[in-house]
């Protein structure tokens, strides 16, 4: 007997996979038409003194001559131009810019200031497929300041470093005062935010998920699968300051997820610690001898102040100017 819900499945999957391709391939020549308008009115305004009148003259006369014509006002032609003379002499977004949508441009235009950090949220969204919303959400709580002061971030994409040093929980709502167990029931109720969070390579396997070692059963907080480390990663959630009898916990259950539950094609586990805070010297001196990969990280629950970690970023940029100019600098003495 023929299953034909099973081949009307199949053809809306060619059905959407069409559309897909319609949409990225519509967007791809309007980010194009856009980049060639802003280049012709970059240099034309050049070439009439840098007058704005040339502009808005213009973009009276479109609305006259066509009124139909959508999405050509005076505000979004200075729009194209400012996106042309943002990105014109840089190769990396010229090359990828028709692969993010219009409104994720207009929105890293207009809410980053380096060179690097438009870099960093566009080679995100390629990287994550953000949408508008996502995006904002992400330059609004620091993102790329926080992945830039994590020892382990790359300038231009987080694709090195998956586990930050400080995560940003504000979603989760929670009162002033509340236990571990609210933060995981929290962190599980807004499982879609907590993993554009951290990552959205991260799998969600369970919560309290249980591991038994002879005749003892041991609960992990939170229990995920990254696909790129492609391994299992383990959660514990903390509140409070890091204390380093935690990491002996943690051992524990990576070494119990590497012998029973590891398959033969992955990595070893890794272990996340979410404190409350922590101290550099503790964890230091507690990580010295620990032989687990594991990372201490910092969570709060409102966002950061966007200065103060502006103000971080610029004294860290310091330091790694200061250590090329003086090589016989350290690297722990880079240590924020």
């Amino acid at each position: 007997m023929i299953d034909i819900d099973k081949h009307i499945y199949a053809i809306m999957e060619m059905v959407e996979k069409s559309r897909y391709n319609v949409l990225k391939s519509v967007n791809a020549e309007l980010i194009q038409l856009y980049w060639n308008v802003g280049k012709y009115l970059s240099e034309k305004t050049l070439e009439a003194g840098g007058e704005k009148s040339f502009i808005d003259e213009t973009s009276k006369r479109i609305k006259n001559q066509y009124p139909e014509l959508k999405g050509f006002d005076r505000r979004n032609l200075y729009r194209m131009r400012q996106f042309y003379e943002a990105y014109k002499e840089n190769e990396f977004v010229s090359a990828v810019m028709t692969q993010i949508s219009w409104t994720n441009h207009m929105i890293i235009l207009s809410s980053t200031k380096s060179k690097e950090e438009k870099e960093f949220y566009i080679g995100l969204c390629l990287r994550e497929k953000y949408s508008a919303r996502e995006l904002k959400r992400q330059i609004e709580s620091s993102y790329y300041e926080r992945v830039t002061l994590s020892k382990s971030a790359s300038l231009k994409t987080a694709e090195n470093a998956p586990i930050l040093d400080n995560y940003v929980l504000e979603f989760l709502n929670l009162p002033e005062i509340y236990s571990e167990k609210d933060l995981k029931n929290a962190i599980v109720q807004n499982l879609k935010s907590f993993i554009l969070e951290i990552g959205k390579d991260f799998s969600f396997i369970g919560e309290e998920f249980r591991i038994q070692v002879g005749n003892s059963d041991f609960y992990i907080d939170l229990l995920f699968y990254h696909r790129i480390l492609n391994c299992l990663v383990a959660f514990e959630l903390k509140l409070g300051k890091f204390q380093p009898e935690y990491l002996g916990k943690m051992n524990f259950y990576l070494e119990v997820l590497d012998k029973e539950y590891k398959k033969q094609n992955e990595n070893p586990a890794i272990g996340v610690i979410l404190c409350t805070t922590k101290e550099e010297e503790v964890v230091e001196y507690a990580m010295n001898r620990n032989l687990s990969p594991t990372m201490i990280s910092e969570y709060t629950i409102q966002l950061i102040d966007k200065n103060l970690l502006k103000k971080k970023l610029r004294d860290f940029q310091k330091l790694l100017e200061t250590n090329e100019k003086r090589p016989e600098i350290q690297n722990h003495d880079l240590c924020l």
